[in-house]
This record gives structure tokens, C-alpha cells and sequence, in this order.
């Protein structure tokens, strides 16, 4: 190798080398500067004091407090009033419910009982939730509720208020109610109504969901377990329930059979409840014209109570209290309305393709039921007695056959006609929210929803 050749490469190597050193240098200066400034800024930092070694300093003062005369005068001279609420109790004299509620007006009582529209605060029920607004003294200033004279009448506003004259003035409103939608539940214990009382379900709705399901459901034979969910309607007004619709859907589940149903309006045609399938659940015969009784007596050959002969008894004794309502089996016309004999108070209702059915002992005919008349399923014709050969009160129910006694208990209760086609996808569409809300109520039954829908995706 020629010595310029060396003379290069050393050269050469000397720069790589001196250029390592000086970076490796530098790095390790700024990583050591930077290490001291973090020690530096963790040494200074000044800790937070003791808060037991903090100073505690009493500041006494003493503050005037306005005299007690001159918070009475400035009370006195403002005029005072109040707002209350009250719930109305049954069979409470208005004189009594006003004082309860704060009003001492003598003026007020009176023009309540004088006028007109002012008179229906008399028609007050219970739960009815009234509001008053009087002065320091007790007199009226104004007082609001609601009224209503049957389910399918209009709720109204009355309001009584006395005006910048001191004229007390009524007024008669349609009330502007919410609709809304609601869901219940209910558990089979001991009895049908201990089981809506138990799930603080109304009257009204509780009626509608016994009727709904009579001609499957054996109210006389409920077991412990069963239960039923309904979906029903709720008008509401200022966050009040005024009052209660529509059972609009119900299922019910007796002996681990479930039955299910929703209401729905044909075009043009009276409404009626059906099965989730399309098929009307009102039956031709209902199976007994009388709600949660007992059979005293079969179709069957027995001792007569009375005579001591033993003979054909040609229909079933409805064991019931005297006054207990008497529903007519199913559609149809009057034939026969009176005394009758050993029948005592007898009416007689013709069907249709020869069938008849009578209903015997009545105490008392339903008011304005006349021959000829026409009757629906479940309208109330009379009311359970012991007129006649009877001893004791109880209904004595005969189903007939071209006039021909057969025993009610054996008949196939025909299904009335299902919806036509026609109408059958508008209630699939509504019979399908009603299945889903029914499944929300029993979150096993969602999961199995969702599951079989993962299923086919």
C-alpha cells in the first residue's frame, strides 16, 4: 500500500472516530442537564401545609334581627292566599269537604247548591281530586275538578270563581285530556278481583278484562299461579288520572293455557276482541249468565225441593245472592217477560236457528226489558230472587232447543264469525305492537325474540 494511501485512511478514521466521540458526548451532557433540572424541580417543590398547624382565627359579630311586630305588619299588609288539594271522599256532605279543604264561605256553599253548572260539584265521587284557592280568611277565590257522567260521556271542567267584584261565576268546559297508554300485571292468589286490587287495577278495566275472556276463562276455577297482562287505555289531565278507557289487549293464562286477544273496530262496524289469529273470541253462548257463582244444581234427574217427587230438573241452578244481575246468554229478542208460574219471574230470550234460552226466579226485571225487544250478549235482563217454586235464591237457567230442554253445560259454545280478509292486515299490524308489548312484560320471552331472530339472520 502506498504511504498516501495510509495517510488517508488514517485520517479518515480519525474523523469517524472524533465525530462518535463528540455526539456520544453531547447526548450524554443534555441527558445529564435535563436529569439535574428534574431533581432540581423535585427537591423545591414546597409541600401543602398541615391543616392542624393552621392559624384559627374567632370572629364574633353580632347581627340585628328585624322585631317580630314588623314581620307581623309587613304579613298583614300583603293579602295572603293559599292553593290546596284535596281527594273527595264518598258519601262526604259538602259543607264537611269545604272546611276540610280550607274553605270558610258560607257564599261559596250556597251558589255551589244554587246554580246550575255549580251543582255538579255535587256529583263528587271518591279519589275525585279537587283544588281551592282561598284568602287568609277562608273565602273562595276559585275551585277546579273534573267531571264526568258515564265512561262514554265527555269529562268536563267546572270551575268556580269569584271575580274583581267578589261575584262568584261558574264554568262548564270540555277538558283537553292526554291519552295515554298503559301496561298491568296481575297474579292469581286467592280470587279474579283480590288479584286486581292487589295490582291497584280499576274497577272498570277489571270488569272489561272479566268480560273479555268469559267464554274461555272459568272464573270459578282459577289456580294459584295464574295471571294475565293487559294494555288499556288512561285519559290524564295536569298529571291527574281523570279516568280509564279501552282494554285494548289482554292475555291470560289459566291452567298453563294462554289465551290472548286484542280489541278491534272493523270499517264501519261495531267493535269486538279477537285472537292474535284473526278469530273473534266472543262466543255464541256465554257460559253462564251470571259472573262468579256456583252450580247448585246439574241437568239431571233429583228429589224436587219442594214437591218431593223425583223428576227430570230440565235445566242449572245458579247458586247467587239476591239482587245479583242475570246477563243474557247471547243475541237475540225477547219472547216472553212476567210471572210464570212455579218459574215465578220468567223471561224467555229467542236466538236464532230454533235456540232459546230462559231465565227463572227473578226478583226484579232489568228496567225497560219488554216483549220484542232486542237484547245483546251480556246486556242485563233481570236480577236473581227466589220467586216462584224456589227455595232459596239462586237462578234456574234453561237451554233450549226448538223448544226442547238441553243441558247448557254439554252445548258447543260456537265462535262467532272471524274478520273478514279484507280487514285482516290492518289488525295483524296492531295485534304485532300488542304481542311485543306483551313480551316487554316478560323478559324471557324477549330473549327467546331475540334469539330466533339472530337465528335466521
Amino acid at each position: 500500500m502506498r504511504p498516501t494511501d495510509k495517510l488517508l485512511r488514517l485520517a479518515s478514521g480519525s474523523r469517524l472516530l472524533f465525530g462518535t466521540t463528540r455526539a456520544s458526548r453531547i447526548i450524554s451532557v443534555s441527558a445529564l442537564f435535563f436529569a439535574v433540572c428534574a431533581f432540581g424541580a423535585v427537591g423545591v417543590a414546597p409541600m401543602a401545609p398541615d391543616a392542624s398547624d393552621l392559624p384559627v382565627k374567632k370572629i364574633k359579630e353580632e347581627l340585628a334581627l328585624p322585631a317580630l311586630d314588623d314581620q307581623v305588619a309587613a304579613l298583614e299588609a300583603n293579602d295572603q292566599q293559599f292553593i290546596r288539594e284535596a281527594t273527595f271522599k264518598s258519601s262526604e256532605p259538602l259543607a264537611s269537604f269545604l272546611q276540610r279543604i280550607g274553605v270558610d264561605d258560607d257564599e261559596a256553599s250556597q251558589f255551589i247548591k244554587s246554580d246550575n253548572i255549580a251543582r255538579s260539584m255535587l256529583q263528587f265521587r271518591a279519589d275525585k281530586t279537587v283544588a281551592v284557592k282561598t284568602d287568609d280568611e277562608g273565602e273562595l277565590l276559585w275551585l277546579q275538578t273534573t267531571v264526568s257522567d258515564g265512561p262514554d260521556k265527555p269529562v268536563r271542567n267546572i270551575t268556580i270563581s269569584r271575580d274583581k267584584n267578589g261575584k262568584l261565576t261558574s264554568s262548564d268546559t270540555t277538558a283537553n285530556l292526554e291519552r295515554r297508554i298503559e301496561m298491568a300485571s296481575a297474579y292469581i292468589r286467592t280470587s279474579f278481583y283480590q288479584a286486581t286490587d292487589d295490582a291497584n287495577i280499576a274497577t272498570s278495566i277489571a270488569q272489561q278484562v272479566n268480560t273479555m275472556f268469559e267464554t274461555n276463562v272459568d272464573y270459578r276455577r282459577l289456580q294459584k299461579g295464574d295471571y294475565f297482562n293487559i294494555v288499556y287505555e288512561s285519559f290524564w289531565q295536569n298529571g291527574e288520572r281523570v279516568r280509564t278507557g279501552r282494554v285494548l289487549a289482554g292475555e291470560f293464562s289459566n291452567s298453563g293455557k294462554l289465551y290472548q286477544a286484542a280489541w278491534f273496530e272493523e270499517t264501519g262496524g261495531k267493535g269486538g276482541y279477537y285472537t292474535f289469529d284473526g278469530k273473534s273470541l266472543k262466543k255464541a253462548f256465554l257460559k253462564s249468565p251470571i259472573e262468579f257463582t256456583r252450580v247448585s244444581s246439574g241437568f239431571s234427574m233429583r228429589v224436587h225441593p219442594i214437591s218431593g217427587q223425583w223428576k227430570q230438573h230440565k235445566g242449572v241452578d245458579f247458586a247467587a245472592a239476591t239482587g245479583t244481575p242475570i246477563r243474557a246468554s247471547a243475541d237475540g229478542v225477547i219472547e216472553s217477560v212476567g210471572p210464570s208460574g212455579g218459574y215465578g219471574n220468567l223471561v224467555v230470550i229467542k236466538h236464532w236457528n230454533g235456540y232459546s234460552t230462559a231465565y227463572a226466579h227473578m226478583s226484579r226485571f232489568a228496567a225497560g226489558i219488554h216483549k220484542g225487544m232486542k237484547v245483546s250478549q251480556s246486556d242485563v235482563i233481570g236480577y236473581v230472587g227466589t220467586t216462584g217454586w224456589s227455595t232459596g235464591p239462586h237462578l234456574h237457567y234453561e237451554f233450549r232447543v226448538n223448544n226442547e230442554a238441553r243441558d247448557p253445560m254439554s252445548i258447543n259454545m260456537t265462535e262467532a264469525a272471524p274478520l273478514a280478509t279484507a280487514e285482516m292486515n290492518r289488525f295483524k299490524g296492531f295485534a304485532g305492537d300488542m304481542i311485543h308489548r306483551f313480551n316487554l312484560m316478560h323478559p324471557e320471552r324477549m330473549a327467546e325474540v331475540m334469539r330466533l331472530a339472530t337465528k335466521r339472520s
